[in-house]
């Protein structure tokens, strides 16, 4: 199960690194994810009075998924307390998302070959905690759900709408 585990983990960055190399984005990977951040993906250039935009994501794949009543949000409860306060509030500098990746079950799955190319298996969705206050004495042992819109469909277009939303710091802006 372990395995599978990590393969699912695997294909999940995989695919986000795929969608940010066809938005035209850098990704850089972590060392170590002692930060809860599993990517940073950045604009190479300045946009919207920005050098180098960009955002931090944590990853999950999501072998399982299961729809709320709505059918509107995937209600996921793969993340600790302790794994949602690296990505809950509006304090960091860069922002930060939540990316669930939705894998097949079976790893013979995660790729389909058609004559005119290759389909990925299945959808990623984001989700920000910006709005979101980090929970007070949080636990590693306890899970946080959240509510992911099943609008927020992660793909090349809202990628790079992501990265190129941020907005300079306060002050940062330089008169000329």
């Amino acid at each position: 199960m372990l395995e599978a585990l990590g393969r699912h983990g695997n294909f999940g960055e995989d695919y986000v690194r795929t969608l940010a190399s066809a938005a035209g984005l850098f990704v850089r990977a972590y060392n170590l994810e002692r930060d809860g951040i599993d990517l940073g993906i950045r604009f190479p250039g300045r946009v919207n009075g920005v050098a180098s935009p960009g955002i931090e994501v944590q990853i999950r794949a999501w072998p399982d998924p299961r729809e709320v009543p709505s059918a509107a949000e995937w209600d996921f409860a793969g993340i600790t307390e302790v794994q949602f306060n690296r990505i809950a509030g509006d304090d960091f500098t860069i922002p930060r998302y939540l990316v669930l990746v939705r894998v097949p079950q079976e790893i013979e799955e995660y790729a389909e070959f058609r004559t005119d190319g290759m389909l990925f298996r299945h959808l990623a969705y984001y989700w920000s905690g910006r709005d979101e206050a980090p929970v007070d004495e949080p636990s590693p042992d306890r899970s946080r759900p959240v509510r992911v819109p099943v609008a927020n469909v992660l793909t090349v277009r809202s990628l790079r709408a992501l990265v190129c939303s941020v907005q300079p710091l306060d002050g940062a802006s330089h008169a000329g």
